[in-house]
């Protein structure tokens, strides 16, 4: 298996290649160059598996440079109970009305980001080791992609992490998660501006191609495939365990995705694109709603920082989905011509209309919603009361917008997003009480914190980067 840009400039690479380079050369997103199916049979027999197993029979459909036997090893000490808190890991867990929750924050930073970034950080050590070099991985974060993957990397050997994250616009205990990290190797840099700002400097620096060079720049954002990759996995995952007893061997699940970046719900058109059995994805936003505002009308308007709201699902406050040129690739034909053109477009004029492709959209499974804050303090309320399940704002999100989709006979999973923990100011809201807050994190945000912050320009972090590279 060997991977191109979406853009066309990048040469066949192999697996471990992309993974340390992150953004391609020409400013595109690796792909494979085919996606590669399973059969039936295939699916029957993934369902025994622990999940360890299971990663590593669909990660190897992607992972070719890799030997089987290290590849397996890998992914047994990644999905390991001590590592995700019981020996059932990726729970399901039952709701009302035909909808129940994929536990995907079971991992040692309490959000689905876990899933896929623990297997990063064994990944990257693993290559690095094998090729006697060193990284330095320059990110971004909305709240959970930073502390999963700072808590993922920190202690690797040959890797250093810069994390930018939006300055004031996490919760506190996402901040205290992050910044309290004193690992020599983490460096916490809190950006004055919001997360599109830190995601335009990560593209900036990485397009700096002598830069990105001499420092050995590398990503942790879904912007790396080895993140798509991973989550694929529990994709099929849910749709095993949500249709075990079921009569039909190929019977179909709806999946919901609270979504900012794109990278959780492509994850499921890659899944359902390699043959799983999945009858929609379900797209959900809050008010930052340029996603849904696209699969409504097929009209693509990325928001400007000024206009990204700033709201109590703080995750996806993103107007500028990074994920989204993978989707479009495929919406395309896989052109990278059409694609590179569309992309330019972008740039003239501030938008672009794929109306005219809206009926590949339901043949790809993806219908939208948006949510409000009333809407997810209902949606709590409601749920806890109905279930006594206390389930986090992106969450009920997700759980708002698949209500009216969920079909006779057809499971419907929620992807959860995080724990409650991590926003316990609107679970407050809601429910006239803090969160439940997990042991071990008692007092995580009166422990002292080491960040820098700065304003949102490019050389500034570019500097930082060179005083702290390994």
């Amino acid at each position: 298996m060997r991977y191109l840009s979406t853009r066309g400039g990048m040469a066949p690479q192999p697996f471990t290649d992309v993974l340390l380079e992150g953004l391609a050369p020409d400013g595109g997103l690796a792909v494979p160059e085919a996606v590669p199916r399973v059969t039936p049979e295939q699916l029957q027999a993934w369902r025994s598996l622990s999940y360890a197993d299971l990663a590593y029979e669909v990660l190897k459909l992607f992972i070719t440079d890799i030997p089987e036997d290290d590849l397996r090893a890998l992914t047994r000490a990644t999905y390991r109970p001590e590592v995700f808190g019981g020996d059932v890991i990726v729970p399901l867990k039952p709701l009302k009305q035909g909808i129940a929750l994929l536990g995907l924050s079971e991992g040692p930073t309490l959000a689905f980001k876990d899933m896929a970034m623990q297997f990063l950080g064994n990944l990257f050590e693993y290559v690095l080791a094998r090729r006697g070099t060193t990284l330095n991985i320059l990110g971004a974060t909305s709240g959970d992609t930073g502390s999963a993957a700072e808590y993922a990397m920190r202690g690797k050997k040959g890797v250093a992490v810069f994390m930018l994250s939006p300055a004031g616009r996490m919760s506190a205990f996402q901040r205290a998660q992050m910044y309290s990290l004193q690992d020599a190797n983490i460096h916490n840099i809190a950006v004055r501006g919001v997360f599109d700002d830190c995601q335009d400097i990560v593209k900036a620096v990485s397009g700096d191609l002598a830069f990105k060079t001499t420092h050995r720049i590398g990503a942790v954002n879904s912007i790396n495939w080895a993140r798509i990759a991973a989550q694929v996995v529990y994709y099929f995952h849910g749709w095993r365990i949500a249709t075990e007893g079921a009569g039909d061997p190929m019977a179909q699940v709806s999946f919901a995705v609270p979504s900012g970046n794109f990278g959780n719900i492509l994850a499921g058109h890659v899944a359902r694109s390699m043959g799983l059995p999945i009858r929609r994805l379900v797209l959900a936003t809050n008010e930052n709603n340029v996603l849904e505002e696209f699969f409504r009308t097929g009209i693509y308007r990325p928001r400007a920082s000024s206009e990204t709201y700033e709201t109590s699902s703080p995750s996806m406050d993103i107007s500028k989905a990074s994920n989204f040129e993978r989707f479009v690739y495929d919406l395309l034909g896989r052109d990278p011509a059409r694609l590179k053109a569309l992309w330019d477009e972008l740039a003239a004029t501030g938008s672009f209309d794929l109306s005219a492709h809206k009926p590949q959209f339901a043949q790809y499974g993806f219908v939208s919603g948006t949510s409000t804050h009333a809407d997810r303090l209902d949606t709590i309320r409601r749920v806890h009361t109905e279930t006594g399940v206390v389930i986090d704002p992106h969450t009920a999100d997700g759980v708002k917008v698949a209500l009216p989709f969920v079909e006779p006979g057809v499971p419907m999973l929620v992807l959860e997003t995080a724990l409650p923990v991590k926003f316990s100011a609107t679970i407050e809201e809601a429910l006239g009480r803090p969160a439940p807050r997990p042991a071990g994190f008692e007092n995580i945000e009166q422990l002292p914190q080491r960040v820098q912050t700065v304003d949102a320009d490019v050389q500034t972090i570019k500097d930082l980067i060179a005083a702290g590279a390994v």
